[in-house]
């Protein structure tokens, strides 16, 4: 990966933590830690990996995206304002009543969002069912779903995984954000999924293990993943809940926090800092 095409990754990144922030503070509610800790992969997939068109938010041949842990709405509409396809200003709106910008992905009123999520578990059904209609219909797009570790202890994920693998969805791509935390604290303590890779592997799907804050791990994961013939593809990827403010990172209690103002300024001036 040449240098400026990191740089703008990582810029991209920086202003999807900033849309994040500005969201949750302004709600003061919201989810911060899980949708910092997918930022990167947003950044990558929204400006260089997914074949997508903000001015044809609803084009059939579009690439999908599923945020099956919906909670982490924040990071996906500051993804979708910065790519264009919607006012950024919006962004302060979120959880209004009068907003569009709801506490999970809605899919009939916010351009961008291909699927209403929110109950765990059931995003990632959803995108399989995207992946066989592509196939039915013979068309070559490609749908992507990010779920959370937490999300996998639910017992439609592993449906799901069985499904995508007896249709051979090698047009689908499970993404695992693994930052080991959910609201009630450690997942490894919770219900622990642990080892992702071998159950995945049984279940037919080719897996790899990535950093998924390493821009370079993500886009290599993602073209071995479209190079796919016959299985669905899984990436774990290992991440901080919190990623690029230093007091939220690995903080079980920015699960579902918003900052306030003191705290709010001092995210946002260590994650201005980083740009410079």
């Amino acid at each position: 990966m040449n240098t400026e095409k990191l740089q703008m990754l990582k810029e991209k990144a920086t202003a999807i933590r900033l849309g994040v922030l500005e969201e949750t503070h302004a709600a003061k509610s919201g989810h911060p830690g899980g949708s910092m800790s997918i930022s990167d992969l947003l950044a990558y997939l929204y400006f260089d990996h997914m074949n997508i068109d903000p001015a044809n938010p609803k084009d059939e041949n579009r690439d999908r995206l599923v945020l099956s842990k919906g909670h982490c709405a924040p990071a996906l509409y500051a993804a979708l304002a910065e790519r264009g396809y919607f006012d950024k200003a919006l962004l302060s709106t979120l959880r209004q009543h009068d907003s569009i910008l709801q506490g999970h992905p809605d899919m009939k009123h916010i351009p961008g969002v291909d699927m209403s999520t929110g109950s765990l578990g059931l995003g990632f059904s959803a995108a399989c069912g995207m992946a066989l209609a592509a196939k039915i219909d013979g068309k070559d797009y490609r749908t992507y779903a990010i779920v959370g570790d937490g999300e996998s202890e639910e017992g439609q994920i592993w449906e799901a995984c069985m499904f995508a693998a007896h249709y051979a969805l090698d047009n689908l791509c499970l993404i695992i954000d693994s930052n080991g935390l959910q609201i009630d604290g450690p997942v490894a303590e919770v219900i622990s999924p642990a080892p992702f890779e071998s159950k995945l592997e049984a279940f037919g799907f080719f897996v790899q293990t990535i950093d998924g804050h390493d821009f370079e791990q993500i886009e290599e994961a993602l073209e071995k993943a479209k190079a796919v013939k016959g299985a669905p593809a899984a990436i774990v990827m290992n991440t901080t809940k919190g990623k690029g403010v230093s007091f939220m990172e690995n903080q079980v209690k920015w699960h579902g926090s918003a900052p306030n103002d003191e705290q709010y300024a001092a995210a946002v001036a260590e994650l201005s800092a980083k740009e410079d």
